[in-house]
């Protein structure tokens, strides 16, 4: 990693790191593959900042999609967040939506994860619900109470609406 990244990434305002990306786009491809990898403690900061910087379908990140989900199971928590954050931007193929589905099930159903990482994950469930209909029930069935209850008032709020939404829209 250039020097001058790893100084970036050691600030602490966020605005002055999208500033620099943003400035300096010679630097994105750089960012996104420290965001790849176990890196610590720049490879989350740089998948924050890469999250940051982008724009909904960024072509800068599409060729990135299937190594973003071949290294989501081995990161911890709040890197695992950055990247869901990164995907649920983007149009996935459908074989990607497969896979990133799988891999959002999988980590809600870890109840001892952060919260913040398995509201993420929901929200990649809820999104394939719109896509996928007949998902509906598989992805209602987890939520319930041994899967919700451990979450922090906020996030259990945000999931009890999208599940309530979910409802609404079949009934």
């Amino acid at each position: 990693m250039s020097s001058d990244l790893e100084s970036i990434l050691m600030r602490r305002k966020k605005s002055e790191m999208v500033r620099f990306l943003t400035e300096h786009p010679e630097y994105f491809e750089e960012t996104i593959n420290v965001a790849l990898t176990q890196q610590q403690p720049f490879c989350w900061r740089a998948a924050w900042i890469v999250g940051g910087c982008m724009k909904k379908n960024d072509p800068r990140v599409t060729p990135y999609i299937s190594k973003i989900i071949e290294v989501l199971p081995e990161l911890e928590d709040g890197h695992q967040r950055e990247l869901l954050k990164i995907l649920i931007q983007l149009d996935l193929a459908e074989e990607h939506e497969g896979q990133l589905l799988d891999l959002a099930i999988e980590i809600w159903e870890q109840v001892r994860k952060q919260p913040g990482v398995r509201h993420f994950a929901f929200r990649i469930m809820f999104e394939a619900i719109k896509k996928y209909p007949e998902l509906t029930n598989e992805i209602l069935m987890l939520t319930q109470p041994q899967y919700v209850n451990s979450l922090s008032p906020g996030i259990k709020n945000s999931i009890l609406k999208m599940k309530r939404a979910v409802e609404n829209s079949i009934s």
